[in-house]
């Protein structure tokens, strides 16, 4: 047998569903960093006093815990993609909340997006690595611009409202720009 860093997670998968509770220590210890940093910056500014991007990442998979004795296992990635969507729809439930806080305007609730997300036809599973990393080396608020236009599907007032741009259009030019310099380090690869 293989050290437990180098089993296949459907073998880990297989153990903790048998009851083994190492499996699911090396299956968590192989998958929070990597969750951790593909979350950074994705918390809404607004919703950061309330939750950190930590404790957001470590409540998700706590309540996808139970679920994993359940999980279909369909190849390499899939555990991490599970675990990405679960805190992804945990993210749009904190820009949720943050959006119904009295002292602040209000930004569109209706964030479900039917089917496939606007960055998902934008990019293809090849080019996600590179996205991840040149959205990392982008500031906090041209992360937070990208990541509400092409994650989330906000729509121009939406992005004003949660980010308190003055206007629709103040909003739509800083996104154009924050998207600009997005491109440019994933041409440059980060240089």
């Amino acid at each position: 047998m293989s050290p437990a860093g180098d089993e296949p997670t459907i073998d880990l998968l297989l153990r903790y569903r048998d009851g083994d509770g190492s499996a699911l220590g090396t299956l968590l210890g192989r998958n929070l960093m990597p969750l951790r940093r593909w979350a950074s910056g994705r918390l809404p500014a607004a919703a950061r006093d309330l939750r950190d991007t930590e404790d957001l990442v470590q409540d998700t998979i706590a309540r996808a815990l139970p679920k994993l004795a359940a999980f279909e296992y369909r190849g390499e990635g899939a555990l991490q993609a599970y675990l990405r969507a679960a805190i992804m729809n945990q993210i749009r439930n904190e820009y949720r909340r943050a959006a119904r806080l009295p002292y602040e305007e209000t930004a569109d609730t209706q964030l479900a997006h039917p089917g496939r997300s606007p960055l998902d036809e934008a990019i293809g599973r090849d080019a996600a690595e590179d996205y991840e990393t040149a959205l990392a080396s982008l500031s906090p608020a041209d992360r937070e611009l990208v990541v509400l236009r092409l994650e989330l599907d906000y729509a121009y007032q939406d992005i004003a409202d949660a980010t308190g741009k003055p206007s629709a259009d103040a909003a739509r030019m800083a996104t154009s720009r924050a998207i600009l310099r997005l491109a440019q380090q994933m041409r440059h690869g980060g240089d």
